[in-house]
């Protein structure tokens, strides 16, 4: 029977394994497993960041005169 999800393979450093290994055996879960957490982990991070850096841009260009009140859009 084929997978159901996608796989990938990801060759590691035995330094990065055995740590990946020991995350995994602490939280008593598979390899695999740990090794996906992780990687959504950082891609929310990467989100984050990249939703960090956009908030930051549209602050810097931000104009109190310009912006409406609360009871002008609620009103």
């Amino acid at each position: 029977m084929p997978a159901q999800n996608p796989r990938i393979n990801v060759v590691l450093d035995n330094f990065l394994y055995q740590n990946v290994r020991l995350l995994a055996e602490k939280d008593n879960v598979s390899l695999s497993c740990k090794v996906r957490d992780l990687l959504k982990q950082a891609l929310e991070i990467q989100e984050d960041m990249a939703l960090s850096a956009f908030a930051e841009k549209r602050e810097k260009s931000w104009n109190d005169s310009k912006a409406l009140s609360h009871n002008d859009v609620w009103s």
